[in-house]
Order: C-alpha cells, then structure tokens, then sequence
C-alpha cells in the first residue's frame, strides 16, 4: 500500500476530478466535463489568473506561430480574428472569454500551486496536496500544467552581481524603460526572435547573443477584412472550411519532416530568405544554420533579420566569459557596457527536471521522478503505467513541430473522457495502463522517429541530453486522433477496491 499523506479530516475536499493548470489544456478539460455531465471537478491554478502561457508571455511583439482559426478550440469558433497570427492579448482575450462562456471560474482555486500527489490504493483515490496548506482527494486527475511554464534560466559566471536589471521574457518587465539603455539579449529562440526587432528602435545599443542560430521562415501578415469576419459570422459554415483548409495545408509540412532530403531542399528556399533580408555577408553566414530545416524548431518572423542591418545591432556568437557590474565579457576577452540583460533562453521542458521536487507516487509507493530517470515516457502521451487514473495533458511525445497543439489537447481530452467512461463500464474504481503496453507504444515511437528530421544531428529541446526524443510526435495528428478515438480496454488492468467506496473515503480521510 502506498504511503499517505497525513489528512485531517476537517480539511479534506472529495471531488470527482481535480484539474492542474488553466490554460488550454485545463480549460478544454473542464468544458468537456461539464458536457458529459461531470460536475464535481475543480481546477487547482497556481496564478491569480488563467490562460497558461498566453498569460505569463507578454512582451514585445508576442504572438502565435500557429494561424489563429487553428489555434483555438473546434468547438468554439472565434469568427473575428483580426490576422492569420494572433498576438498574445487576442489569444488570452479569447482564454477569458471562454473561460467566461463556459462558467468556468467558479470551479478554479486559483494561487493553488500542487506539491504533491500520491495515490492511495485501498481508496482508489488521488491525495492531492497544495502549497497553503489545502487538501483534496480525487477518483481523478489531470495534469495540464504544460510543458512551457518554468522559465529556464542559465548559470553564468558573475550574473548575480550585476548591478542593472535582469528579467527573462516569460516575466517581462514593462515598468523599465529601455529607451536609450546598452541591452543584453541572450538567446535566439522563438521569443528572442519576436521581442528583439520590437526593442532594437529604442535602445542605445543592443547585442544579440547567439549559442546557435534557428531557421526563421517569412510570416503571413495579412489582416482579416471586416468583409471576411462578417462571413465567417454569417455563415459558420465558411470559417470551418478555411479552418480545414489551415489543418490540411499544415499537415503536408510532415513530408519534409519524415522525409530529410525533401527538408534540405527547402532549406535552399531559407537561406535564400535570410541572404535577402541580411546585408552583411558575414552576419547572414553568422545566422544561417548548419543543421537540417525542421531538426529544431522552426520559427516565423519577417522582422527579425533585417534588425541586424540597423546600425545599433550586433550579433554576438562568442561565449559568455562572465557578467560584470556594468558589463557582459565574452570568450574573445571582448567587453562591452551593459544596462539591461534580458534572458531569452526559453523553458526547462523536460518533466524530469520541472517536476523533481513534486511529490508524486502511484501504485505501491513508486515514484515518478524514478521511473522517468531515463526518460518520459507514457501511453499515447496521456496514461503512464503504475500511475492509475492519473492523465497528462500535452504529456511526452504529443507536441508537434508542424500543427496546433490545440487539436492533440481536444483528442488527448475526449480520450480522459472516454478511459473515465470505460471505468464506469467495468465498474471498477481506477484502471492502470499495462506495463508492456506502455514499453511497446514507446519502442515504436522511438522507431519512428529514426530518420526523421528530428533525429538528423543537431541537439534541440525536443531531446534528452542522451538524444532521446521525449516530446514530439513523429506522425500526423489525424493518425493520432484515429489511434485515440476511444480507450482499448486490452490496453489497461481494472482493479476494484476491497472496501466500499464510502468507508475507503472515510478510513483515508482519517489516516
């Protein structure tokens, strides 16, 4: 039997599910709840607002590289999209409005921050512990924290005694004033890209530094006409075309991934982008990657390389040495002033690393953080063996590198829906994914991945320090969707407690 949390029982709360994170994910869970009927949930979201990422990244020139009609739910269409990318406020406009919609705040606790997990088999519930103090005992839960909450900030020598003003981009500081400061930026991911052309006009002097450069690909910044959102408000029917048409055209981007000689040759395309838009031969050299297009993450941006032909931009490619008072000094010996440094290094995304002080047990006392020691692994992304009734929204190897994410969430959550069904079915009180199960959706995953893209020699966020691809799905998300339809019950071991539900929840809320 498991070790249990020491639970008075004054402070117990029973519910059906509890729900961690209201972003998408949690969000999109909890609608769905409430339309098969399942009332008794709540949502545990460690900030005072939701909305996940769109609410934690609000810098300069912060917006979606997923067309907006895409990223957002199916089920609720938003027919006035001002363009094909949305900025982040338009994205959490939308959060809020469907949180509003769906009546969903009266079920989020939010400052509620989870500490610990553990799963008591004699009750066949979840003892979910929070960070003041609270406790609640659940048949389920859902993790839907995300994958891209902790910002990732890096050891540099001397960083600690610098004396202007640090902060990373995930926490922007919109209280300081840039104007006219020598600012620091490190890092050339996916935010760097989109904050970067956006201060560049405003300060002194402003050194990018750049650890390896990421292939940056135009973007599409038409507006919606106020003829085309009419249409789409008129006739619904009109917008879920154009949003099929945006699915269809987004999935043929897995050829070039499966395929690297096909990926190659639109590299030629890329380099061509980046020779046009840079006027400094050697500073395109200096930005053009030696890595095969789509190995890492792909970005979109028609601003950011012509910021390095302003005359206050330096790309810096040499080694961090160390931060001084007032300045950054690189490998060369280089020294340059410095008011402001701004951390543009992305997200701790391996779960084994954001997770490694969250308390979370399952079956006979075991512990995640061990069984994930070499690696995340779980059952299409969602179920993980000898943690029953337990789901993973967005979990390992269900991120994409070429469609909405929002559509792996809306086929991972009607999957929760239908394994909660299935439960019922065999009336047992929790289920567990078959340990060999697990192993042979995985050795295949990893099969697939072979050849890819992915797997063709550069080292990314998508993999383990070993190279172990943990995060992306290596196929198309219809073929994702078809596989997770409905839950196979051969997949899964159903257990019935010995004790009657009632006194399991009375002998544990005593323990």
């Amino acid at each position: 039997m498991t070790s249990q949390a020491q639970i008075p029982a004054t402070t117990t709360e029973i519910v059906d599910v509890v729900i961690v994170g209201g972003g998408f994910g949690g969000l999109c869970m909890a609608i769905k709840l409430k339309e098969a009927g399942i009332d008794n949930f709540v949502i545990l979201e460690k900030e005072n607002e939701v909305g996940g990422t769109w609410r934690d990244n609000s810098y300069p020139g912060c917006a979606c590289d997923v067309q907006s009609h895409m990223y957002s739910y199916s089920f609720e269409g938003k027919a006035d999209w001002s363009q094909r990318y949305a900025g982040w406020e338009e994205i959490q406009g939308y959060i809020l409005q469907c949180t509003q919609k769906y009546g969903l705040r009266r079920y989020t606790r939010f400052g509620q921050e989870v500490i610990a997990a553990n799963f008591n088999e004699q009750a066949g519930h979840w003892v979910i512990r929070t960070g003041s103090g609270d406790t609640l005992m659940a048949r389920h839960w859902v993790l839907a924290s995300g994958p891209l909450h902790v910002p990732q900030y890096p050891k540099i020598k001397g960083l600690e005694s610098f004396k202007g003003k640090v902060f990373h981009s995930a926490r922007w500081e919109h209280d300081y004033d840039l104007t006219g400061k020598n600012v620091v930026s490190i890092g050339t991911g996916g935010s760097a890209i989109q904050y970067i052309p956006e201060i560049a006009a405003s300060v002194k002097q402003l050194y990018v530094f750049q650890r390896s450069p990421a292939w940056v690909i135009p973007r599409d910044e038409r507006r919606y006409s106020t003829f085309s959102k009419k249409m789409f408000a008129r006739f619904p029917t009109l917008r879920k075309l154009h949003r099929a048409r945006l699915y269809w055209t987004n999935e043929s981007r897995v050829w070039p991934i499966f395929n690297p000689s096909i990926a190659r040759s639109l590299q030629k395309l890329a380099e061509f982008f980046i020779r046009y838009q840079v006027k400094d031969k050697e500073t395109a050299r200096k930005l053009t990657p030696d890595y095969t297009l789509g190995c890492k993450r792909i970005l979109i941006s028609n601003k950011y390389f012509p910021t390095f032909n302003r005359a206050n931009v330096e790309l810096v490619t040499d080694g961090i040495a160390e931060v001084r008072e007032n300045s950054i000094i690189t490998s060369d010996g280089v020294e340059r002033p410095a008011d402001c440094i701004i951390l543009g290094t992305g997200f701790i995304v391996d779960p084994r690393v954001y997770m490694k002080e969250f308390e979370l047990t399952g079956l006979n006392g075991r512990s995640l953080n061990e069984d994930w020691k070499d690696g995340a692994e779980a059952y299409y992304g969602t179920t993980v063996s000898g943690y029953p009734n337990m789901y993973h929204l967005v979990g390992p190897n269900t991120a994409l590198g070429h469609n909405s994410i929002i559509f792996m969430i809306e086929c991972q959550v009607n999957y929760i829906l239908s394994c909660m069904d299935l439960l019922k079915q065999k009336g047992a009180d929790y289920f567990d994914v078959k340990a060999d199960v697990q192993a042979v959706f995985n050795e295949k995953i990893q099969k697939k991945l072979q050849g890819t893209v992915w797997s063709s020699g550069c080292q990314s966020w998508y993999q383990q320090a070993d190279g172990k691809n943990f995060t992306i799905w290596p196929a198309s998300t219809w073929r994702y969707w078809l596989e997770t339809r409905t839950a196979d019950p051969a997949a899964y071991e159903f257990v019935r407690c010995e004790l009657p539900e009632g006194q399991a929840i009375k002998d544990t809320a005593n323990v």
